[in-house]
């Protein structure tokens, strides 16, 4: 299967200007990521806060993050310094030492006026700030460094068998070795992803070494006014990290309309710093035909804004996806004369599909036409957790209730297709006129 990955800008002139980056299998879009050029993501972020307020029937933090809306840091989310106690009195925790959650109450481990070292988990939506954490994460495309944490784990992805551990053996020893130590002797934690299997040793050392030195950055802030310190991966990186673990064709970039930002050039160091076997594959389009008008990716894009769905294949039938304030709702309609289970198995990878593209998160439920036989629901539950398997974006698939829906919930990665590409969408954390809830 030839995949490409393009990466592109859009012009203000046709609304809200936006980075793109579409992922194409065999000429069929598969991934998309978007991000507002004006107001990027936030997740991913790694900021320098100060705890504003202690609220212990939350038991949680209120951080001022530097964005004008305090993020939430719940206190499941807070870590010290193993054998420390409470922080404060100016006493500042080791940035390089493991850190685990605070045995008590989050007012025995912070207090009001603290600085502390923050990611951002979820990016603000409504009346309702970011979400924070202090175990940071730092993701590569192969590894995913925990700099608080300690040890080496290995995916559970990279499967069972004799082949397999085999594999886990030898990545595991390979990143041993390859990971950069402090000079007190501390390597941090990591997490080898999946897509690690069967890469060479000295990409993985580049990677674990691009991202050490990131945390070293982070680690050497002192005390000070909120402030980002290292900033969330937007649209064409992230892409680049989730799906070049898979093997890529070609990474088409377009920036002609990036208003003096240099996409290309920022991809390029992005590569040379930590994915150098990228960079044969990395070229700018030239002058012509706009990179996404080429198989009409513009119009694949605009159909995602369209409740129906036509389910491809010998299978007649249709989707119907509708968001609700709580949770998207997924219809599976099927043609005259078509067989239930057919149009069910016809309609999973679409599904899965959707969701990616879409950017759907929260609660998904899924109303499949009925089936009256147990072995065939069990079928369909197993393709549809299969389905989703490889999502960038955690998916769980909670089997089907006795009125037949399948219940699932998908991470919430940013805001949603509709709400990007909506020129009169609201800023993240911006109350709209509908808003009445007080954070």
């Amino acid at each position: 299967m030839a995949r490409e990955l393009h990466i592109d800008v859009t012009s203000p002139a046709q609304g809200p200007a936006l980075r793109r980056a579409a992922v194409l299998a065999d000429g069929v879009l598969s991934d998309l990521y978007i991000d507002r050029v004006e107001r990027p993501t936030l997740a991913g972020a790694v900021i320098r806060g100060r705890v504003t307020r202690i609220v212990a029937g939350m038991n949680a933090a209120f951080v001022d993050i530097g964005t004008g809306r305090d993020g939430l840091l719940p206190a499941a989310d807070v870590r010290v310094p193993q054998g420390s106690g409470p922080q404060g009195g100016g006493k500042r925790a080791s940035k390089d030492r493991p850190a685990a959650r605070p045995p008590g109450p989050i007012g025995t481990a912070l207090r009001a006026g603290q600085t502390i070292i923050v990611q951002v988990k979820a990016d603000p939506v409504g009346a309702k700030g970011a979400l924070l954490s202090m175990d940071v994460a730092l993701p590569g495309r192969f590894l995913v460094h925990t700099p608080l944490a300690a040890g080496i784990q290995v995916s559970k992805r990279l499967g069972q068998g004799a082949s397999a551990a085999a594999e886990r053996a030898r990545l595991t020893t390979v990143v041993r070795d390859a990971v950069p130590v402090s000079s007190q002797g501390w390597a941090g934690g990591w997490i080898v992803r999946a897509a690690a299997a069967g890469v060479p040793a000295d990409w993985l050392a580049q990677e674990a070494e691009a991202l050490a030195m990131d945390w070293r950055g982070v680690a050497r802030a002192g005390d000070g006014p909120p402030v980002t310190l290292l900033a969330a991966p937007h649209a064409g990186i992230r892409a680049l990290m989730e799906q070049t673990g898979q093997p890529v064709s070609a990474i088409l970039v377009d920036d002609r309309a990036a208003a003096g930002q240099d996409l290309y050039a920022e991809l390029r160091r992005w590569c040379d710093d930590r994915a150098a076997d990228l960079l044969p594959l990395l070229k700018r389009v030239p002058t012509g035909l706009p990179l996404f008008d080429g198989g009409d990716l513009d119009g694949a894009i605009a159909t995602l804004l369209r409740p129906r769905v036509p389910l491809r294949g010998a299978a007649a039938g249709s989707l119907v996806i509708e968001r609700t304030e709580a949770l998207t709702v997924i219809d599976v309609n099927g043609g005259e004369k078509g067989d239930p289970l057919a149009v069910n198995l016809a309609a999973v990878p679409e599904i899965a599909r959707q969701l990616r593209l879409r950017n759907v998160g929260g609660i998904v439920v899924v109303d499949f036409i009925n089936l009256s036989r147990p072995p065939d629901r069990e079928r369909l539950i197993l393709a549809l957790t299969g389905a989703v398997a490889d999502d960038p974006g955690n998916t769980q698939v909670y089997g089907m209730s006795r009125l037949g829906l399948v219940e699932m919930t998908r991470q919430r990665r940013g805001p949603s297709l509709l709400d990007l590409v909506a020129a009169d969408a609201p800023a993240p954390g911006v109350l709209s006129d509908d808003d009445d809830a007080v954070m």
